[in-house]
């Protein structure tokens, strides 16, 4: 069970993560700000990325990973209840992006890290690769619901909405993890 609630947890960041790559633009051309501040935006996401995934990678490795993991699912949902409140502008949208940027793939080493605790590394390769296609399957419907919802209510809200709730479920599924290593009895790959 412990390996389907960390294949939820990165199914939600995956829908999140695709949510706002792809999404964040056109709901910001909505709000009217100029479109290169979105452009601008995501620009920033990716930059404030790589000290973000280096800075909760390094964080696993001292504090309990699923606490982390928990807390960085749980800090994306507040920076999207925080863009969700505040009114949009050049300001805010930068702000929201360097939060989320800050937080963006530091699932990865923690999510990893976690595998490897588990379930050793001899399997981490295929377990990662499991987990990812999760991620991916949660990537496809920020993408798709996103534009349906769009389409049909004329307005991204509930997919922020979404986006939000699913970060919290994901905050409460990686909480009480059991992370301790599986014994071979209770675990054997073929």
């Amino acid at each position: 069970p412990r390996f389907w609630w960390l294949n939820l947890g990165f199914t939600a960041c995956g829908f999140q993560l695709a949510l706002i790559a792809t999404h964040l633009p056109g709901h910001l051309l909505q709000e009217g700000v100029p479109a290169r501040v979105a452009a601008a935006g995501i620009a920033v996401i990716a930059l404030a990325n790589v000290p973000g995934t280096y800075g909760l990678g390094r964080l696993g490795d001292r504090f309990a990973r699923k606490r982390v993991l928990s807390l960085l699912y749980l800090l994306r949902s507040a920076a999207l209840a925080l863009f969700l409140i505040v009114p949009a502008g050049e300001a805010s949208t930068m702000a929201f992006c360097i939060a989320m940027g800050l937080l963006w793939l530091g699932t990865v080493p923690l999510t990893s890290g976690l595998l490897a605790q588990m379930f050793g590394v001899r399997w981490l390769g295929l377990l990662f690769g499991l987990v990812f296609i999760g991620h991916q399957v949660g990537a496809f419907f920020g993408v798709w619901l996103g534009a349906w919802v769009v389409e049909r209510f004329g307005s991204y809200e509930p997919m922020w909405i979404a986006a939000l709730l699913l970060g919290l479920l994901a905050a409460v599924l990686h909480w009480p993890l059991d992370d301790r290593p599986v014994t071979a009895g209770r675990w054997v790959p073929s």
